[in-house]
């Protein structure tokens, strides 16, 4: 079966694919291999797969596998997994620890620098959207000087005032950047604001894109939703068997505030409420898998505005299939 550049939710069987960019543009340039997908979708085994044939080494595109202690909740590859190829971004931040997008992307670009000098393949392997395409595309993401005083009043006024006096505050300094975000996203909004005040400069004025010097090759994969539903609540009473748990009673015996974004991300918030009874354990599985659901369609939506994507059915493409169209990509 041949690949697809768009992913079509009511024909989950995929059809044939335009090429990619001119190889003519990119002769000459170090190979990227992204491998995307949704969560529980099958990209962990792929890419070592992928690694063992083509010498490659992943650089994760993971928001939450970048937490140390956080292994079950967000399915880390496994120790013995990393030690098959090499894992980068991986176990990089404590969870109470910032990674901004500006960091990440410096980060990846470092080591896919790293992979190349020793003549290997890297494989940008993730489903956070955003990550994947401050690579892919070069994003120049508006970085300010680090005020902890500042966020810190920002964060006051947000919880005392509500994210609708900061956006005020947003569109009378910079009309520009409110008039292109969402003005019910708190992030978004006090962010935003925090660069106008620290740089005195619009956030939409410092954005802006330049498409790093490789030649990259995106695959996309997928499932029928049906067949990935099934999946990932498999893998939540695997998770939940497995300690996830006890994993977060372990976070939260060191410390770390329940209110933490890492804490609050996808299996941890639920398990929290589990410790702190006010639901019994069957609730709590179903909750995991519910809001895994809601976040499979919400990581497809992002990854539909992706352009350039090879789309593979997993349950209709064997990995050989996948693995023969990554390595002809390869040697031209």
């Amino acid at each position: 079966m041949q690949p697809s550049d768009h992913p079509d939710p009511s024909n989950p069987h995929l059809s044939n694919a335009s090429a990619s960019t001119s190889a003519s543009l990119t002769e000459g340039r170090p190979p990227l291999v992204v491998l995307l997908g949704p969560t529980g979708v099958g990209k962990t085994e792929l890419s070592l797969e992928l690694g063992r044939a083509c010498k490659g080494e992943v650089v994760s595109a993971d928001s939450r596998q970048i937490y140390r202690g956080m292994d079950i909740g967000t399915a880390k590859a496994t120790p013995a997994e990393r030690a098959i190829i090499p894992h980068h971004l991986i176990d990089i931040r404590n969870p109470d620890e910032v990674l901004t997008v500006a960091e990440y992307q410096k980060l990846a670009y470092a080591a896919i620098a790293t992979i190349h000098r020793r003549g290997g393949t890297p494989l940008l392997v993730g489903g956070t959207a955003l990550y994947i395409r401050a690579v892919v595309e070069g994003l120049r993401i508006p970085e300010a000087p680090p005020d902890p005083a500042l966020r810190a009043r920002l964060e006051e006024r947000l919880a005392q005032e509500g994210v609708a006096s900061l956006f005020r505050e947003l569109a009378a300094l910079d009309p520009a950047t409110a008039a292109r975000i969402d003005a019910r996203n708190p992030r978004r909004v006090l962010r935003a604001l925090e660069i106008f005040l620290l740089t005195g400069r619009p956030k939409v004025e410092l954005e802006g894109a330049q498409p790093p010097p490789y030649r990259i090759l995106m695959v996309g994969l997928t499932r029928p939703r049906a067949s990935l539903y099934t999946r990932i609540d498999r893998r939540v009473d695997a998770m939940l068997a497995g300690g996830l748990i006890e994993e977060t009673q372990r976070l939260l015996d060191q410390g770390y505030d329940p209110a933490l974004p890492a804490m609050t991300s996808l299996g941890y918030r639920e398990c929290i409420d589990y410790l702190a009874g006010r639901c019994d354990l069957e609730t709590t599985a179903r909750r995991i898998k519910v809001e895994t659901h809601r976040y499979v369609r919400h990581q497809m939506t992002w990854f539909r505005k992706l352009p350039n994507i090879h789309w593979f059915d997993l349950d209709e493409v064997s990995h050989q299939e996948i693995l023969a169209f990554v390595l002809s990509w390869l040697q031209h």
